[in-house]
């Protein structure tokens, strides 16, 4: 099989798994383990496991004006981004989460002008307020027929905060990933990551009641730590290496496709006109500035 069909099907199956981990981690939260409690959880769990790998992979070492870098880095790739998702993801719907997370592009944007002071096309411009439109509108009416979402408003804003934090973490992290082992990098970021979610969810990790969870909530637990947190960052950084970033920018589209049509197999999610509507807003707006990036690096 082709290295570039081998890196396709890394990023599809990275895409996949977010795609059901709304849905997944939808089914641990509140009810069994509170929002910032699970953070604690994946957090801890992601760190371990990529520091045991740190110990059988040569990755060589961090420059000390780095740690820094890495941990600005960190409060907002792991620490506000997790937090603000998994928060906002126990009030909202997986449908509308996953679709809001889909701004990131135009954050990405929004950054990349203010920080590093890269220019905007004006094509660019009305596709930062065409989505940030469409993410409004499903802020503020979307709404869901899930007996599981109980303050969808302030859910969708929760995620749409992650969506601007992760965008932001893309901008910072962007010469430290290209410089450093992937390994090596993303042990550090995790654990600075750690360092900084504990003051804010060891309350709620202290209250989780482990003698009444039932076993399938430990496979949803168990998934979000290994597969959403660690497979999918070494199966996008292993598509990252062998194809083209707008090639593997494209599948943020299939996000909300997957999240939605899992959520509603499994019945956990319905559509609505709001929903579809502000969707469909929003993808217009990515497209604007994500086709005029790949226009600007041909």
């Amino acid at each position: 099989m082709k290295t570039r069909t081998l890196a396709l099907i890394a990023v599809f199956i990275g895409t996949f798994i977010y795609g059901i981990n709304y849905t997944i981690a939808k089914a641990v939260m509140p009810i069994y383990v509170k929002p910032f409690g699970f953070i604690l959880i994946r957090v801890l769990g992601a760190t371990i496991i990529f520091w045991i790998l740190g110990f059988f992979i040569k990755t060589g070492k961090i420059e000390k004006q780095d740690y820094k870098k890495i941990a600005v880095a960190s409060l907002f790739g792991v620490a506000l981004n997790m937090l603000a998702f998994f928060k906002g993801l126990s009030y909202t719907s997986p449908i509308s989460a996953s679709v809001m997370m889909v701004t990131s592009p135009i954050m990405v944007l929004i950054f990349s002008s203010i920080i590093i002071k890269k220019p905007i096309a004006k094509k660019q411009i009305l596709g930062v307020f065409i989505g940030l439109i469409g993410a409004l509108g499903l802020i503020t009416l979307g709404s869901t027929t899930s007996t599981n979402s109980s303050n969808n408003t302030l859910g969708n804003f929760l995620v749409f905060v992650n969506a601007a934090s992760y965008g932001l973490y893309l901008v910072l992290a962007k010469n430290l990933i290209q410089k450093y082992h992937p390994i090596l990098f993303v042990k550090w970021f995790y654990l600075f990551g750690l360092i900084f979610v504990i003051p804010f969810s060891s309350a709620e990790f202290l209250e989780i009641d482990w003698t009444t969870i039932p076993t399938h909530i430990y496979w949803n637990i168990g998934f979000v730590v290994v597969f959403t947190t660690c497979i999918t960052y070494l199966f996008n950084l292993y598509g990252l290496s062998k194809l083209k970033p707008t090639t593997v920018s494209v599948f943020i589209y299939l996000q909300p496709v997957i999240a939605s049509g899992f959520a509603l197999m499994v019945g956990s999610d319905s559509l609505n006109p709001i929903k579809i509507i502000a969707t469909l807003i929003i993808f217009l707006g990515v497209y604007l500035v994500t086709d005029q990036q790949k226009k600007t690096s041909k």
